[in-house]
């Protein structure tokens, strides 16, 4: 019988399907320390990981003898594991695509809404007390309907935002790709992030983390959005500089932003908590009961697959 560390507490659902192996659960919704992962390499067959347990290269050669096999992620984004580093020391690595698509994508349309609509705000305001009632000029925002949005990443999830933006609020779709695209909606291929952030109302984060794009949207995207426009991020919260973000919007160079991961999460800077204009959620881009589930038996199918001899379902 094969040994299998989860490293965090997951539904029921995703547990049972491991049921034939011998399960050693961490019942906790916080990362994993360096000497529990160190510990589970060393005594597991298989590691279920998740965003914040760090796999880097040091990590894994303190291990010693590793007898882990794969490390089976829960989630699309690893940049939390060096996945180079864990193949020179024999393990697999796979990740979950494919089934938090529509989650995340609905999550992006519900920043872009509240963060242009000043929702956050006014709620603020009515659980305060504070409101005086209706009148002509309070919390003007920017109508959706009609706008340019400009997609960073025109992935699965970046193809459901285009989606989403065009036929429910008629918006003209721009993107940046860094290979040709032909997603299906309307939509226009521009040749830099710089020239989408020109284009656009609304320019939407939608790239993998990993080294290869961090601060991928820096002071030099945020200058060239107008002044009216608004940042939103469902990707990873390195991929975007914080600190040129907070720069900018202190600055009054962008209107708002609407985040939903930070560069250093759980942290969030006192700058963006006490920003009105900013819209924050703690990282609820896939956080629906069935993409959690979906997520967690992807990975457990990956885990079979390595016990059984077969493929890998979903390596990266």
């Amino acid at each position: 019988m094969a040994r299998v560390f989860v490293t965090r507490t997951y539904p029921a659902e995703v547990l049972d399907a491991l049921s034939a192996h011998e399960v050693v659960l961490r019942d906790k919704t916080t990362p994993a320390s360096r000497d529990t992962l160190i510990a589970a390499l060393r005594d597991h067959d298989a590691i279920l990981p998740t965003l914040g347990d760090m796999f880097p290269a040091d990590l894994l050669k303190a291990a010693g003898p590793i007898r882990a096999r794969l490390l089976a992620n829960f989630g699309v984004g690893y940049n939390h594991i060096d996945v180079a580093a864990a193949r020179a020391h024999g393990l697999a690595v796979t990740n979950t695509p494919g089934v938090l698509t529509d989650a995340t994508a609905d999550l992006a349309l519900t920043l872009i809404l509240a963060t242009a609509r000043r929702a956050g705000e006014g709620e603020r305001l009515v659980r305060a007390g504070n409101w005086q009632g209706w009148h002509p000029t309070e919390l003007l925002g920017m109508q959706v309907t009609g706008r340019t949005v400009g997609i960073i990443g025109m992935g699965r999830i970046g193809e459901a935002i285009a989606r989403r933006c065009h036929f429910g609020f008629g918006m003209e779709v721009v993107f940046y790709n860094r290979s040709a695209k032909s997603p299906d909606v309307p939509a226009r291929q521009l040749d830099s992030i710089e020239a989408v952030a020109r284009a656009a109302d609304i320019v939407v984060v939608a790239v993998p983390g990993g080294a290869e794009t961090h601060h991928l949207v820096g002071a030099g995207t945020l200058a060239a959005m107008g002044p009216h426009a608004i940042l939103v991020n469902i990707a990873r919260g390195d991929v975007v500089d914080e600190a040129a973000l907070i720069a900018a919007l202190e600055a009054g160079q962008i209107a708002g932003a609407g985040l939903d991961v930070y560069e250093h999460e759980p942290a969030v800077p006192e700058a963006l908590r006490r920003m009105e204009n900013v819209t924050l959620l703690p990282h609820l881009g896939s956080a629906t009961l069935e993409t959690r589930v979906a997520m967690g038996l992807k990975a457990v199918e990956n885990i079979l697959a390595l016990f059984d001899g077969k493929p890998l379902v979903s390596p990266v």
